[in-house]
Order: structure tokens, then C-alpha cells, then sequence
């Protein structure tokens, strides 16, 4: 972990904070590339009607579309929660050189957590990982927002 690792999770933190003011899971994501491209977006399925609109693949594709490539070779993910499955799967794809993420997922994450998907050395492409930047901010967004829709769920009912 780096100084850089450290500006751009908060950066991926600002998209998170987005993504619960539009009642969205808050998760964020940066991507940059090694000549300082900086993307950043955050999670969308609500909102999007498209489950596969991760905060992840949203980033993804904004990069691959700007550069003019399907293949992120040079690039750094940031995000602020472990990625699922589906999310693993894009990055492997995309060749991303590196992910930097948050707070672990125990019941989705697909890095270390549940499953160890970017290190399993039957796929082509490994990533290098680094995990727990900023985890605490990360898990204490998350945590607030879902504490938050228990309680209006319940408020609701009554």
C-alpha cells in the first residue's frame, strides 16, 4: 500500500457516498491508467435496471471506451469492496495489472474472501492484490447505509 493507494480509495469513497444518495448499494470504483487517465463511477443496477452495473464494470467500461480498448493492461482498480464474481470475471478479461480494494465481502467477495478468483492459476490473467485500504471507512459506509434501510423498513411496516 502506497500514498496513491490511499487518495484514490477515498476517491472510490466520494463514489460510494453517490452511489447511497441515489439509494444504491455504496460501492465506488476509480480506474487510473499508467498515463494518469483517471475514471471513477459507482454502483447503478437501481437505477440502471442492469444488475450487471457494478461500480466495477461501470468504470471498466468508461476506460475500455475511452481508450479504445477492451484490454486495461497498465490500469489500477480501486474499489471499496471486494468484487463479486461477475466483477472478476471483467477484470480478468480486461488484463487490469492491479486491484486495490476496501472492506472484504464474506458473503460475495470473489478475491479472497469467498472465492479466489484473480489468483486462481488455471485462468489466464492474474492481477496483483491489495486488500484492506481504507477497509475501515469502506465497511462503516456500508454498514450505516444497510442500518439505515433496516430501520425505514421496519418504520414502514408499522
Amino acid at each position: 500500500m502506497n500514498n496513491d493507494d490511499i487518495k484514490y480509495m477515498k476517491l472510490a469513497l466520494q463514489q460510494a457516498e453517490k452511489a447511497a444518495e441515489n439509494g444504491e448499494v455504496p460501492v465506488g470504483a476509480v480506474v487510473v491508467l499508467s498515463d494518469e487517465q483517471i475514471f471513477a463511477a459507482h454502483n447503478a443496477p437501481i437505477s440502471l435496471h442492469d444488475p450487471s452495473a457494478h461500480a466495477e464494470m461501470q468504470v471498466i467500461r468508461a476506460a475500455c471506451q475511452t481508450t479504445g480498448n477492451y484490454r486495461l493492461t497498465d490500469a489500477t482498480l480501486y474499489v471499496t469492496l471486494e468484487p463479486c464474481s461477475m466483477c472478476a470475471g471483467a477484470i480478468v478479461h480486461a488484463r487490469i495489472r492491479r486491484v486495490v480494494y476496501g472492506a472484504a465481502d464474506p458473503k460475495t467477495g470473489a478475491v479472497e474472501s469467498l472465492y479466489q478468483l484473480l489468483s486462481d492459476s488455471r485462468l489466464n490473467h492474474a492481477p496483483q492484490i491489495t486488500s484492506g485500504v481504507e477497509a475501515e471507512a469502506c465497511s462503516e459506509l456500508l454498514k450505516s447505509f444497510f442500518k439505515a434501510r433496516r430501520k425505514n423498513s421496519q418504520l414502514s411496516v408499522q
